[in-house]
């Protein structure tokens, strides 16, 4: 860490000179030490990111043939990396680091084929379920589509012959019943999240919907909140993440039940009554008793000591979405109308996660109108 002369810290690599000039050094990927002065701070830090960035990259740009991993690392950097949400980024760097990177990270581009994404695949199959897998895939296509794009290599070597065969079949997502329902409600009155917990089963919403939720987003006079943006606390960057929904679907309305209004109203008072310290957080609906919002993974791990106390089979909190969801259908809502409300991006999702629902309601519907059929 180099200091000013003032002795404060400005970062690896800068320091202050005795006559006030500020200096930025670093070592190449050649092992060339490279050094500029400046008068200004910001214009040194800007030349030190450039010049760095140049070093690790630029060999990426002008090598005709660089290896899967560097290539990977500018793709996720500076071409993908700028389009998606932190999570799937995240999601893209695990598959990528966990189970690609260790097969074919150091070899150069061209020289991959689909025998090796194939083995990648197949080594999976043990370990992992099909969706991971399949997750897998998509991640080498389009790191490979984006290097034939650039006219790197001539062919994508992820081809329809390197298939996902295997793997553990996915967990299936797990819904309450009407009696677990009102016994999990029962259990959870007067605690600090039973708001959070219900208006999840009142409304459908992903738990980052839930935790990113503003007061502005909340329309007492017309009955509706607004769903415009997801928030999550990640650990490995020790911060607060906001971002947007999950689909472009996700940005949605979604009506409220004159339940689900008591309920926000009641989280109104409670909020209005916090011993907060900070305003930072002061926007959002749902917050813990020191004014900070409650971190995603806890509402799961309350969930599984509730579920032991009160010895109902374990879920997890993206169940109470799907007994919503599940609660609907079988209050007869059409399919199309249920997708909007959950936000998915298409009405397939909706009908794969469902469909076990809508057999059930099968023979219900045939006997509503059995009198109609009967013309004799």
């Amino acid at each position: 860490m180099g200091k000013d002369l003032k002795g404060k810290e400005l970062g690896i690599g800068i320091s202050q000179r005795k006559d006030g000039l500020y200096t930025a050094r670093f070592t190449d990927s050649t092992g060339k030490r490279k050094q500029q002065y400046f008068k200004k701070l910001q214009e040194c830090r800007q030349w030190l990111a450039d010049a760095q960035f140049e070093d690790e990259h630029g060999n990426v740009l002008k090598c005709e043939n660089p290896t899967v991993d560097a290539w990977y690392q500018y793709w996720i950097d500076n071409l993908k990396g700028n389009n998606i949400r932190y999570n799937t980024r995240k999601c893209y760097r695990n598959r990528y680091e966990i189970n690609i990177k260790p097969f074919i990270g150091d070899m150069l581009l061209g020289e991959v084929k689909p025998l090796h994404c194939q083995k990648i695949l197949k080594h999976m199959e043990r370990k992992y379920t099909n969706a991971v897998i399949k997750h897998s895939r998509l991640v080498m296509y389009m790191l490979f589509d984006s290097a034939l794009e650039n006219e790197l290599i001539q062919k994508n070597p992820v081809t329809k012959s390197v298939k996902c065969s295997g793997g553990k079949e996915s967990k299936k997502s797990r819904a309450l019943t009407r009696e677990e329902q009102k016994l999990f409600l029962e259990a959870i009155k007067g605690t600090n999240v039973y708001n959070q917990y219900a208006i999840i089963l009142q409304t459908g919403l992903r738990v980052g919907e839930m935790v990113g939720l503003r007061w502005a987003d909340v329309d007492f006079e017309n009955k509706v909140i607004h769903v415009e943006r997801t928030m999550g606390y990640y650990a490995s960057i020790g911060q607060w993440v906001v971002g947007e929904p999950k689909t472009e679907n996700g940005v949605r309305d979604i009506p409220l039940t004159q339940e689900a209004v008591n309920i926000l109203k009641n989280q109104k008072e409670a909020c209005r009554l916090l011993n907060a310290k900070s305003t930072e957080f002061s926007d959002l609906v749902f917050l813990r008793e020191d004014g900070t919002p409650m971190k995603n993974c806890a509402y799961d791990s309350r969930l599984s000591k509730l579920c032991r106390r009160v010895g109902i089979e374990h879920f997890s909190v993206h169940a109470l979405r799907h007994t919503f969801a599940t609660r609907c259908i079988e209050s007869g809502m059409k399919p199309k109308t249920l997708q909007m409300l959950l936000g998915h991006s298409n009405i397939g999702i909706t009908m794969d996660l469902y469909v076990h629902v809508l057999d059930d309601e099968k023979e219900k519907e045939i006997e509503c109108v059995e009198r109609s059929l009967n013309v004799m």
